[in-house]
């Protein structure tokens, strides 16, 4: 008997949000503190433990400066614009990076993935 696709689902969901906050640089309890969550919760979502309530997911994505559609998305939980992330956009509109920052990571995915 397989696993229920449901728990599969939250368990990708809590993949996507401790990732984006890896990439964040942000500990558990920075990102707790941002999305106004408990460490605990935090934790539980991460491990596909818990359903958070959209809310949640809302405050989560705003902490990440990540849309919710884009992290639903990548989750699985969505179809639809959040299911497809343009990576190229997400670059250039990252607020965090300088310039110079953009153009050698937009060099670099367009190595590995050229236009279309």
């Amino acid at each position: 008997m397989g696993e229920d696709p449901w728990k599969a689902q939250m368990g990708a969901l809590g993949a996507v949000i401790r990732a984006q906050r890896t990439v964040a640089e942000l500990s558990l309890r920075d990102l707790a503190a941002l999305a106004d969550v408990s460490n605990a919760y935090l934790s539980q979502i991460e491990r596909g433990l818990h359903e958070p309530s959209l809310k949640v997911l809302k405050s989560i994505a705003d902490a990440l400066q990540v849309p919710l559609e884009a992290m639903l998305g990548r989750a699985g939980l969505i179809d639809g614009p959040g299911a497809t992330v343009d990576t190229a956009a997400a670059i250039r509109d990252d607020p965090r990076l300088t310039e110079p920052q953009r153009m050698a990571l937009l060099s670099v995915y367009r190595s590995f993935v050229p236009r279309s």
